[in-house]
Protein backbone atom coordinates (compact mmCIF):
# COMPACT_ATOMS: atom_id res chain seq x y z
CA UNK A 1 0.00 0.00 0.00
CA UNK A 2 1.15 3.47 -0.99
CA UNK A 3 1.55 6.14 1.68
CA UNK A 4 -0.79 7.86 0.29
CA UNK A 5 -3.73 5.32 0.50
CA UNK A 6 -1.99 4.65 4.12
CA UNK A 7 -2.89 8.24 4.78
CA UNK A 8 -6.17 8.89 2.99
CA UNK A 9 -8.61 7.32 6.07
CA UNK A 10 -6.56 9.64 8.40
CA UNK A 11 -7.41 13.13 6.35
CA UNK A 12 -10.55 13.81 7.59
CA UNK A 13 -10.11 13.73 11.00
CA UNK A 14 -6.84 15.63 10.93
CA UNK A 15 -8.71 18.85 9.12
CA UNK A 16 -11.10 18.37 12.56
CA UNK A 17 -8.04 18.37 14.32
CA UNK A 18 -6.57 21.51 12.32
CA UNK A 19 -9.83 23.39 12.36
CA UNK A 20 -10.49 23.40 16.46
CA UNK A 21 -6.38 24.14 16.92
CA UNK A 22 -7.52 27.33 14.64
CA UNK A 23 -11.12 27.89 14.97
CA UNK A 24 -11.43 28.48 11.17
CA UNK A 25 -12.40 25.69 8.64
CA UNK A 26 -9.88 27.85 5.74
CA UNK A 27 -7.47 28.66 8.46
CA UNK A 28 -7.11 24.62 9.29
CA UNK A 29 -7.33 23.07 5.88
CA UNK A 30 -4.50 25.13 5.07
CA UNK A 31 -2.06 23.58 7.58
CA UNK A 32 -3.51 20.33 6.49
CA UNK A 33 -2.55 21.51 2.51
CA UNK A 34 0.85 22.26 4.11
CA UNK A 35 1.58 19.16 5.72
CA UNK A 36 0.65 16.90 2.44
CA UNK A 37 3.04 19.20 0.31
CA UNK A 38 5.97 19.04 2.94
CA UNK A 39 5.10 14.66 2.54
CA UNK A 40 4.84 14.81 -1.13
CA UNK A 41 7.99 17.39 -1.48
CA UNK A 42 10.19 14.89 1.16
CA UNK A 43 8.50 11.53 1.30
CA UNK A 44 11.88 10.26 2.69
CA UNK A 45 11.24 12.33 5.88
CA UNK A 46 8.27 10.86 6.81
CA UNK A 47 8.27 9.34 10.18
CA UNK A 48 8.07 5.06 9.51
CA UNK A 49 9.14 3.95 12.72
CA UNK A 50 5.32 4.73 14.16
CA UNK A 51 2.14 4.28 13.34
CA UNK A 52 0.83 6.50 9.60
CA UNK A 53 -1.81 8.40 11.84
CA UNK A 54 1.14 9.62 13.68
CA UNK A 55 3.40 10.00 11.23
CA UNK A 56 0.63 12.39 9.69
CA UNK A 57 0.32 14.52 12.95
CA UNK A 58 3.75 14.42 13.60
CA UNK A 59 4.42 16.30 10.63
CA UNK A 60 1.21 18.44 10.75
CA UNK A 61 2.67 19.53 14.26
CA UNK A 62 6.43 20.47 12.50
CA UNK A 63 4.46 23.19 9.93
CA UNK A 64 1.97 24.02 13.06
CA UNK A 65 5.25 25.03 15.22
CA UNK A 66 7.37 26.00 12.80
CA UNK A 67 5.06 28.85 10.43
CA UNK A 68 1.80 29.46 12.84
CA UNK A 69 3.26 32.48 15.38
CA UNK A 70 4.37 34.52 12.21
CA UNK A 71 2.76 33.07 8.99
CA UNK A 72 -0.62 33.18 11.17
CA UNK A 73 -0.53 36.80 12.47
CA UNK A 74 0.45 37.91 9.24
CA UNK A 75 -2.25 36.31 7.32
CA UNK A 76 -4.71 38.17 9.94
CA UNK A 77 -3.27 41.24 10.65
CA UNK A 78 -6.03 42.80 9.50
CA UNK A 79 -8.93 40.47 9.89
CA UNK A 80 -12.45 40.84 11.16
CA UNK A 81 -12.83 40.88 15.15
CA UNK A 82 -13.01 37.29 15.72
CA UNK A 83 -10.25 37.01 14.57
CA UNK A 84 -8.46 39.51 16.43
CA UNK A 85 -10.19 37.96 19.88
CA UNK A 86 -9.09 34.80 18.81
CA UNK A 87 -5.46 35.90 18.75
CA UNK A 88 -5.82 37.75 21.84
CA UNK A 89 -7.00 34.97 23.37
CA UNK A 90 -4.27 32.58 22.07
CA UNK A 91 -2.15 35.11 23.32
CA UNK A 92 -2.85 33.89 26.61
CA UNK A 93 -2.77 30.19 26.31
CA UNK A 94 -0.23 28.20 25.89
CA UNK A 95 -0.45 26.70 22.66
CA UNK A 96 1.06 22.93 23.68
CA UNK A 97 -1.45 23.12 26.42
CA UNK A 98 -4.24 23.50 23.60
CA UNK A 99 -2.79 21.16 21.65
CA UNK A 100 -2.76 18.36 24.43
CA UNK A 101 -6.16 19.03 25.43
CA UNK A 102 -7.12 18.38 21.91
CA UNK A 103 -4.86 15.71 21.42
CA UNK A 104 -6.19 13.81 23.86
CA UNK A 105 -10.03 14.29 24.17
CA UNK A 106 -11.13 14.90 21.00
CA UNK A 107 -8.29 13.01 18.46
CA UNK A 108 -8.27 10.14 20.83
CA UNK A 109 -4.47 9.91 21.02
CA UNK A 110 -2.88 8.33 24.36
CA UNK A 111 -0.81 10.38 26.57
CA UNK A 112 2.28 8.76 24.94
CA UNK A 113 1.32 9.05 21.47
CA UNK A 114 0.09 13.00 22.39
CA UNK A 115 3.87 13.52 24.40
CA UNK A 116 5.48 11.97 20.91
CA UNK A 117 3.22 14.60 18.71
CA UNK A 118 4.51 17.75 20.90
CA UNK A 119 7.79 16.65 21.84
CA UNK A 120 7.47 16.80 25.61
CA UNK A 121 7.98 14.59 28.08
CA UNK A 122 4.79 11.97 28.91
CA UNK A 123 4.78 13.21 32.61
CA UNK A 124 4.00 16.53 31.45
CA UNK A 125 0.78 16.03 28.99
CA UNK A 126 -1.76 15.68 32.19
CA UNK A 127 -0.53 18.80 33.68
CA UNK A 128 -0.64 20.71 29.96
CA UNK A 129 -4.16 19.40 29.28
CA UNK A 130 -5.44 20.55 33.09
CA UNK A 131 -3.80 24.00 32.63
CA UNK A 132 -5.86 24.53 29.02
CA UNK A 133 -8.88 23.39 30.91
CA UNK A 134 -9.00 25.61 33.48
CA UNK A 135 -7.41 28.11 31.43
CA UNK A 136 -10.77 28.09 28.80
CA UNK A 137 -13.09 27.33 31.63
CA UNK A 138 -12.60 30.20 32.95
CA UNK A 139 -12.55 32.19 30.01
CA UNK A 140 -15.74 31.05 29.22
CA UNK A 141 -19.79 30.34 29.85
CA UNK A 142 -22.92 30.56 26.94
CA UNK A 143 -26.55 29.28 26.62
CA UNK A 144 -26.92 26.37 24.61
CA UNK A 145 -29.17 24.82 22.10
CA UNK A 146 -29.28 21.03 22.18
CA UNK A 147 -30.12 20.04 18.72
CA UNK A 148 -30.42 16.04 19.44
CA UNK A 149 -33.71 13.23 19.52
CA UNK A 150 -32.01 10.35 21.40
CA UNK A 151 -33.73 11.20 24.67
CA UNK A 152 -30.47 9.39 26.22
CA UNK A 153 -28.12 11.48 24.33
CA UNK A 154 -29.75 14.71 24.92
CA UNK A 155 -29.82 14.49 28.42
CA UNK A 156 -25.89 12.87 28.46
CA UNK A 157 -25.42 16.67 26.27
CA UNK A 158 -27.06 18.54 28.84
CA UNK A 159 -25.74 17.25 31.83
CA UNK A 160 -22.08 17.73 30.43
CA UNK A 161 -23.30 21.74 29.54
CA UNK A 162 -24.62 22.15 33.02
CA UNK A 163 -21.59 20.75 34.45
CA UNK A 164 -19.23 23.05 32.55
CA UNK A 165 -21.11 25.68 33.59
CA UNK A 166 -23.73 26.85 31.02
CA UNK A 167 -27.12 27.52 30.80
CA UNK A 168 -29.32 24.62 28.10
CA UNK A 169 -31.66 27.14 26.83
CA UNK A 170 -33.75 23.59 25.52
CA UNK A 171 -33.66 20.69 23.67
CA UNK A 172 -34.69 19.97 19.78
CA UNK A 173 -35.57 16.97 17.96
CA UNK A 174 -36.74 18.32 14.83
CA UNK A 175 -35.85 20.76 12.29
CA UNK A 176 -38.59 23.21 12.85
CA UNK A 177 -38.64 23.01 16.77
CA UNK A 178 -34.90 24.42 16.59
CA UNK A 179 -35.29 27.18 14.60
CA UNK A 180 -38.22 28.03 16.87
CA UNK A 181 -36.54 27.64 19.79
CA UNK A 182 -33.29 29.16 18.55
CA UNK A 183 -35.75 32.08 17.63
CA UNK A 184 -37.18 32.54 20.82
CA UNK A 185 -34.39 31.81 23.21
CA UNK A 186 -31.33 32.98 21.47
CA UNK A 187 -28.41 30.90 22.46
CA UNK A 188 -24.48 31.12 22.33
CA UNK A 189 -23.40 27.94 20.96
CA UNK A 190 -25.31 25.27 19.63
CA UNK A 191 -24.79 21.31 19.76
CA UNK A 192 -26.41 19.83 16.91
CA UNK A 193 -26.94 16.26 15.50
CA UNK A 194 -27.19 15.11 11.75
CA UNK A 195 -30.13 12.86 11.61
CA UNK A 196 -33.51 14.22 13.48
CA UNK A 197 -36.41 12.65 14.37
CA UNK A 198 -38.97 12.75 11.46
CA UNK A 199 -36.04 12.56 8.78
CA UNK A 200 -35.23 16.50 9.25
CA UNK A 201 -31.69 17.44 9.25
CA UNK A 202 -29.15 19.23 11.71
CA UNK A 203 -27.50 20.58 8.78
CA UNK A 204 -30.54 22.38 7.33
CA UNK A 205 -31.70 23.23 11.36
CA UNK A 206 -28.30 25.04 11.75
CA UNK A 207 -28.35 26.93 8.22
CA UNK A 208 -31.94 27.70 9.00
CA UNK A 209 -30.94 29.64 12.53
CA UNK A 210 -27.11 31.11 10.69
CA UNK A 211 -29.85 32.85 8.01
CA UNK A 212 -30.88 34.43 11.47
CA UNK A 213 -27.81 35.27 13.18
CA UNK A 214 -24.17 34.51 13.53
CA UNK A 215 -23.61 31.52 16.55
CA UNK A 216 -20.61 28.65 16.73
CA UNK A 217 -21.67 25.79 15.92
CA UNK A 218 -20.65 22.36 16.78
CA UNK A 219 -21.68 19.04 14.93
CA UNK A 220 -22.17 15.47 16.43
CA UNK A 221 -22.69 12.61 13.74
CA UNK A 222 -21.37 8.72 14.02
CA UNK A 223 -19.76 9.79 10.31
CA UNK A 224 -17.24 12.97 10.68
CA UNK A 225 -15.28 11.55 7.12
CA UNK A 226 -18.32 12.77 5.18
CA UNK A 227 -18.16 16.29 6.66
CA UNK A 228 -14.81 16.98 6.87
CA UNK A 229 -13.54 16.22 2.91
CA UNK A 230 -12.61 19.99 2.28
CA UNK A 231 -14.60 20.19 -0.69
CA UNK A 232 -17.31 22.82 0.71
CA UNK A 233 -17.95 25.11 3.63
CA UNK A 234 -17.95 22.45 6.30
CA UNK A 235 -18.29 22.39 10.16
CA UNK A 236 -15.12 23.75 12.38
CA UNK A 237 -16.15 22.21 15.55
CA UNK A 238 -17.20 18.15 15.35
CA UNK A 239 -17.67 15.73 17.66
CA UNK A 240 -17.86 11.91 16.57
CA UNK A 241 -20.66 9.43 17.91
CA UNK A 242 -20.14 7.51 20.15
CA UNK A 243 -18.91 10.87 22.05
CA UNK A 244 -16.47 10.78 25.32
CA UNK A 245 -17.35 13.50 27.72
CA UNK A 246 -14.14 14.55 27.26
CA UNK A 247 -14.39 15.15 23.83
CA UNK A 248 -17.78 17.12 23.92
CA UNK A 249 -16.17 19.57 26.72
CA UNK A 250 -12.87 20.44 24.74
CA UNK A 251 -15.23 20.95 21.92
CA UNK A 252 -17.04 23.07 24.01
CA UNK A 253 -14.38 25.14 24.98
CA UNK A 254 -12.79 25.45 21.77
CA UNK A 255 -15.76 26.58 19.89
CA UNK A 256 -16.45 28.97 22.71
CA UNK A 257 -12.40 30.42 22.75
CA UNK A 258 -13.13 32.26 18.99
CA UNK A 259 -16.46 33.61 19.74
CA UNK A 260 -16.49 37.07 20.47
CA UNK A 261 -19.85 37.12 22.09
CA UNK A 262 -19.38 34.45 24.63
CA UNK A 263 -18.81 36.34 28.28
CA UNK A 264 -15.76 35.61 30.64
CA UNK A 265 -16.94 34.00 33.42
CA UNK A 266 -17.59 35.55 36.54
CA UNK A 267 -18.46 38.97 34.55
Amino acid sequence: MSLGQQLAPHLPFLRRYGRALTGSQAEGDRYVRATLEAIVAAPEEFPRDVDPRLGLYRTFQAIWGSSQIDDHEADHAGGSDQEAIARARLARIAPLSRQALLLTAMEGFTVEDTAYLIDVDTAEVDTLVADALAEIEQQTRARVLVIEDEPIIAMDLETIVRDLGHEVTGVAVTRDEAVALAMEDRPGLVLADIQLADDSSGIDAVKDILAQFNVPVIFITAFPERLLTGERPEPTFLITKPFQRSTVKAAISQALFFDQSTVPAGA
